[in-house]
């Protein structure tokens, strides 16, 4: 009989013990909290100029033609005739003017000897036709002689402050203009706009 309840007691220890309940294992494989990275913030836009570079210089708009000319370095041959010419003050005036601007390599391209002749004294009359054939009263910038052309069936004719004209036209992309001996110069830079005009630089120097 003690036998029998000492078995008894074994087993429902047994049983109890099975019964009870284990403790849960961790989770080991819950997800890790999300981290959001901070987007990188943008980099400033560079600055960007509305005045275009000539000759290695901003060209101010509420400068004049002779004060942007001057800043120049492609240009230090065409300010040294404005010089000569006494027309310094002409083109510091209110205008407005259209000036084709040849740059220095422009007046190299001319036969030797041109340009020493045209700056002596002497020759100031000459010097003042031939920079004066550059000139164009009133401010024709480059949407205005596009329309120009396109009126005259491809071709405008630009009375110049010398007396002359100058024929322009369209070539490809750009414009061209040519002076009465038939030279021909490419406007490289258009719409360089002044206080008291435009200037459009060209590759060639024109003569009347």
């Amino acid at each position: 009989m003690q036998k029998t309840l000492i078995a008894t007691a074994i087993l429902a220890i047994t049983l109890a013990a099975g019964c009870s309940p284990q403790p849960e294992a961790e989770d080991t494989m819950a997800a890790a909290p999300i981290v959001e990275e901070a987007a990188p913030a943008p980099e400033p836009a560079p600055m960007v100029s509305a005045n275009p570079m000539v000759g290695g210089a901003e060209m101010m708009a509420d400068r004049d033609i002779v004060e942007n000319a001057a800043n120049s370095k492609d240009h230090t041959t065409l300010v040294a005739a404005v010089q000569a010419a006494g027309l310094v003050d002409t083109l510091k005036g209110a205008g407005p003017f259209t000036v084709f601007a040849p740059t220095n390599a422009a007046f190299d391209a001319l036969p030797a000897g041109t340009v020493d002749g045209l700056l002596k004294p002497e020759a100031k009359a000459d010097l003042t036709k031939v920079l004066t054939y550059h000139v164009v009263s009133g401010k024709v910038d480059a949407a205005t002689l596009a329309s120009q052309i396109e009126a005259g069936g491809g071709t405008a004719t630009l009375s110049t402050v010398e007396g002359g004209t100058l024929t322009a036209q369209l070539a490809g992309e750009g414009v061209t203009v040519t002076d009465a001996k038939g030279n021909v110069a490419n406007v490289t830079t258009a719409d360089v706009m002044q206080s008291n005009g435009v200037i459009h630089v060209i590759d060639k120097v024109l003569m009347p």
